[in-house]
């Protein structure tokens, strides 16, 4: 039998599941906020791994995420144990706020310190009893600013081992991406970590596409560590493979008319949608500025000049074919 895995103060014996409520601070009302977490300790052994969600307190789909990869697993047949985070930002998440109470943004407070502001608090409790006890970590998120994001992984490509466990989970793309002082990957990868960073959806809602994709991703992630058995389904297309993207700009102001959609694939000076005056006159075209694909848009029905209004990637072979991942327009979701 394994050894109990502890956390807080819990010890989690070898084939159960059970949650664990990790103090934060006190309400007003003298009500308690903790940092929810579900610990699935397998029978047999295993790499220790992590996931969370809503560290940015208006990100739904991976709170989902998280709920129905945990419904999959039974702790007698998994090998290894899993630490499920579904709300890190409970603040936030319980106001529908991206960010905490004081404004800061938790997902640049990383390592933290047990006495510093709110935010710092909760990634040094998240960094001390989750994340400095596993191996891998996965970490959900979705667009911001009325932006929506085509299912993506973003980590450091170069990595090996991050890119294997990239390619696993088999997003319709995977982004090299830098790392941002302050942030959960940054802080994670800093303490020996492999961390895949999972874009996908819109903030504040349940995009069920986004959903989808991130819960066959991260099963099979566990599959590739070999802590399930592989997922039951047609091989996936390989994912695209994006070194370089970037944001079309607005060159004018008016009404947004969108002609581009999440997944398609665009070449440098394609039409990819109009701004349009308050009578209907069309008063500047929105053309792709290099060939990629369409992996994030703005659903903002009016921008100004300069703002970002669709995210193009450049990707390697293999192509991303249109449609082929199954992902909708943004007006069917």
């Amino acid at each position: 039998m394994r050894p109990s895995f502890e956390i807080g103060p819990v010890r989690v014996r070898a084939g159960r599941t059970q949650s664990v409520s990790l103090p934060i601070t006190r309400l007003v009302t003298g009500a308690d906020v903790d940092l929810p977490v579900r610990v699935v300790h397998g029978k047999e052994d295993g790499p220790t791994v992590w996931i969370d969600a809503a560290i940015h307190g208006d990100e739904a789909v991976g709170v989902e995420v998280v709920r129905q990869v945990l419904a999959d697993l039974d702790p007698k047949k998994l090998r290894g144990t899993l630490i499920a985070v579904p709300i890190v930002n409970v603040l936030g998440f319980s106001n529908g706020d991206r960010y905490l109470p004081d404004r800061r943004d938790l997902n640049r407070s990383f390592p933290g310190a047990a006495r510093g502001s709110l935010a710092s608090q909760i990634a040094h409790l998240m960094m001390t009893e989750v994340v400095a006890k596993c191996e891998v970590g996965i970490d959900l998120h979705t667009g911001s600013d009325r932006r929506t994001n085509l299912p993506q992984i973003r980590a450091d490509l170069e990595d090996p081992r991050t890119r294997e466990l990239a390619s696993a989970f088999a997003a319709p793309v995977m982004m090299h991406a830098r790392l941002r002082d302050g942030s959960l990957r940054y802080a994670a990868r800093e303490q020996g970590a492999t961390v895949l960073l999972y874009e996908a959806g819109e903030a504040w809602r349940m995009d069920r596409w986004a959903v989808d994709a991130g819960v066959l991703g991260v099963r099979r992630v566990l599959a590739a560590l070999g802590m399930t058995d592989p997922v039951e389904e047609e091989p996936p297309a390989p994912s695209a493979v994006s070194w370089r993207s970037g944001w079309v700009r607005a060159r004018g102001t008016g009404m947004l008319h969108l002609e581009a959609h999440l997944g398609d694939r665009v070449t440098k000076g394609d039409r990819l949608g109009g701004l349009f005056d308050s009578f209907g006159k069309r008063v500047r075209l929105v053309r792709a500025d290099r060939d990629g694909v369409v992996i994030g848009r703005t659903e903002a029905p009016l921008v100004n000049s300069g703002d970002a209004v669709v995210h193009l990637a450049e990707v390697e072979e293999p192509s991303l074919p249109e449609s082929e991942h199954g992902v909708p327009h943004a007006s069917d979701c």
